[in-house]
């Protein structure tokens, strides 16, 4: 099909362009290089299109057998998204991306070059033609212009030369592009996830849930912002999801299975429905967990893919638990599906094995927790689950969580560290027993000082106030003053091991505290058995938490400016202390301080990241998994600059991008 014909496919609503996660990703450099091949007649590629049918509501009644079907453009996007916008002027319809990009391109009479826009190389100097200004007005008006230069159109060769040049140029309206399109009823979501897939295997991987959501937006255009102003609000709270999670949520509530292509036999009426029901169950759901658990924010919050099952087992009931005996026991499995990843690896099967376990109400909790018994052997926690180490170890919320249902006290006021305490003074940080830097003086590595058993949980204020104080000293203070404050947060009261020469004694004694007091509470959450709390505060009446509980403020705010400078580029946001987990067991191997897994510019760069004061073998796993890492803010924004935007001549400067 000619270029222009697929343009104006898509102007009709024949051809859509779906909306995927990643948007508009290329550069200067890209675009200049699709125009130069199409100029050149060189070769760019097919394009990989899936016919499918709306949805069943939308066919009934007709006998053309082609009647409610769209074509979604899957492989070929970015091409033909520059295209659209170079020759139509403008970016298509539900354009997500930086149309600076593919704007003010310019072709060069005399050496056939593309370049963009420069008023002291191009203002009025008739050679440099405007390829948008051409597309729209046709050759004719230029022909005019060269006729209205002297020095150009006395000579006849160099004049019919230009004349040719730019007849090929508007000519790249009308070359062919070769069209392979996937249809049948047998090529459902899954199947065309695995063509794409295999045609693009050196580009981004399509998500199920991209697409999935793409043939809805095809029937519905608004879907996708529908369900992103969900995700706004959540995030706002201090919890933020992506829009595959809120899928998910919606598909297990709408159809009972977790593959996205049961969504086919979902009407556009019912998958609207299914947003508005999602919302308010995962609100209630959010509420309960940060009450009942205190686990109030994004950073504590875990087993996030448990959630479309919690919605769904909800929903059956619904919205509402019985008694407090069914909500604890509920809350009991969620807790172990997080200690023990259970959604951390082939989150699709998992999860419909364990919806197929709720569909019967009757015992449904207990087959849920009977299951993960089988699959663990033990439900019990043991001193050496607090091995771990880093607020990415999966037994990091827990702590969190005992400090919070167990009444745990600040060790600057006495008061309960209760879930009333919100707001950016107020929230909990991660306070080292034996202070970092006081550990390093000692010489012990980074793994023994950040180890899980040396974390506890205060407020802002007091962890200040403590700073890098030898605990020998300020915990005995603590102790005079505060009587059970140090035993609240299972502090081995023995005073020999408070010194440093038996820090490693101390980690071991407290993990088995933290043992005992985690199976204490997790048993008396089975059997129904757990106090009630009596403050419980609805999540559109909380202050948003600080979502970190961070080591270094300084730190953080400096990874949320650069990540905010990003997203000022057209880039996409990164992801703050992203857990780098093993594929196939789900097993964390290294925190990253800030990270684009799938690249700044999605499908044609590496993965990034910003590793901020890590050790060496935090570099190295991270290189190893094929991250592209920066240890120099200002290093990892020249590198977008000149390699991800392919700016001329640019550099950056403090936090400002600028061209010289």
């Amino acid at each position: 099909m000619k270029i222009q014909a697929i343009l104006d496919h898509i102007d009709l609503r024949e051809i859509a362009l779906p909306k995927f996660q990643r948007g508009y990703v290329w550069n200067r450099d890209q675009v200049r290089g699709l125009m130069q091949s199409l100029y050149r007649g060189y070769p760019v590629g097919s394009l990989l299109v899936w016919a499918t049918k709306d949805f069943e509501d939308v066919t009934k009644g007709t006998t053309d057998p082609d009647a409610g079907s769209i074509k979604l453009l899957l492989d070929g996007q970015q091409r033909i998204t520059t295209l659209y916008g170079i020759i139509k002027g403008a970016p298509p319809e539900f354009f997500d991306g930086n149309e600076n990009v593919f704007k003010n391109l310019y072709f060069n009479l005399e050496d056939e070059s593309f370049e963009f826009y420069g008023p002291l190389k191009m203002k009025d100097n008739p050679l440099w033609i405007g390829i948008t200004d051409l597309m729209q007005r046709g050759v004719a008006s230029y022909i005019q212009q060269l006729m209205a230069t002297p020095d150009i159109v006395h000579e006849n060769e160099k004049f019919g030369k230009y004349i040719g040049r730019l007849n090929a140029l508007e000519k790249i309206k009308d070359i062919d592009l070769h069209i392979d399109t996937v249809s049948g009823i047998d090529k459902n979501v899954d199947v065309v996830v695995d063509i794409f897939n295999r045609v693009n295997s050196g580009g981004t991987k399509l998500s199920k849930g991209d697409l999935a959501l793409a043939r809805i937006c095809g029937l519905w255009p608004e879907a996708r912002e529908e369900m992103k102003s969900r995700l706004e609000k959540w995030k706002r709270y201090g919890f933020e999801f992506k829009l595959d999670w809120f899928l998910r949520c919606i598909t297990t509530l709408t159809t009972g299975e977790a593959f996205f292509s049961f969504l086919k036999d979902v009407s556009i009426d019912e998958f609207k429905e299914g947003i508005t029901d999602s919302e308010k169950l995962i609100d209630s759901l959010l509420n309960l967990i940060s009450s009942r658990l205190g686990l109030d924010h994004d950073r504590v919050l875990g087993s996030r893919y448990s959630f479309p099952l919690l919605v769904r087992y909800l929903a059956q009931r619904g919205g509402t638990l019985f008694d407090h005996k069914e909500r604890d026991k509920l809350l009991y499995w969620y807790i172990h599906t997080f200690l023990w990843g259970r959604y951390a690896g082939s989150t699709e099967s998992y999860l419909n094995q364990d919806l197929g376990l709720i569909e019967e109400n009757d015992g449904a909790l207990d087959r849920l927790i009977e299951n993960l018994r089988k699959n663990r052997g033990d439900l019990n926690v043991h001193s050496a689950d607090f091995l771990g180490w880093s607020r990415g170890a999966r037994f990091y919320p827990l702590i969190y969580m005992l400090t919070r249902v167990w009444h745990a006290q600040d060790w600057g006021t006495g008061v309960e560290l209760s879930e009333h305490m919100l707001g950016y003074h107020s929230n909990l940080q991660v306070h080292h027993v034996f202070p970092k830097a006081f550990l390093y003086k000692h010489g012990y590595t980074k793994e023994q000082v950040n180890s899980l058993a040396n974390f506890v949980f205060l407020t802002q204020e007091t962890n200040l106030k403590i700073s890098d104080r030898n605990p020998t000293e300020y915990l005995e203070e603590i102790s005079e003053r505060f009587p059970g404050a140090l035993e609240s947060h299972w502090i081995p009261m023995e005073r020999e091991l408070w010194h440093p020469e038996r820090y490693l004694d101390f980690l071991a004694a407290r993990r088995e505290l933290l043992a005992q007091g985690a199976n204490q509470f997790l048993n008396s959450l089975l059997h129904g058995e757990v106090p009630e709390t009596e403050i419980s505060i609805e999540l559109n009446e909380r202050t948003k938490v600080c979502p970190g509980c961070v080591e270094n403020e300084e730190e953080l705010q400096q990874l949320i400016d650069v990540n905010d400078w990003v997203q000022e580029q057209g880039l996409p946001s990164g992801e703050l202390e992203y857990m780098l987990n093993e594929d196939k067991t789900g097993e964390m191997l290294a925190m990253i301080d800030l990270a684009w897994p799938r690249g700044l510019q999605e499908g044609y760069s590496q993965p990034a990241a910003i590793l901020l004061n890590e050790s060496k073998e935090i570099s190295t796993i991270v290189n190893s998994a094929g991250f592209r890492y920066f240890t120099d803010i200002e290093q990892f924004k020249q590198y977008v600059a000149t390699e991800i935007l392919s700016l001329e001549g640019s550099y950056v400067s403090g936090s400002n991008l600028m061209e010289s």
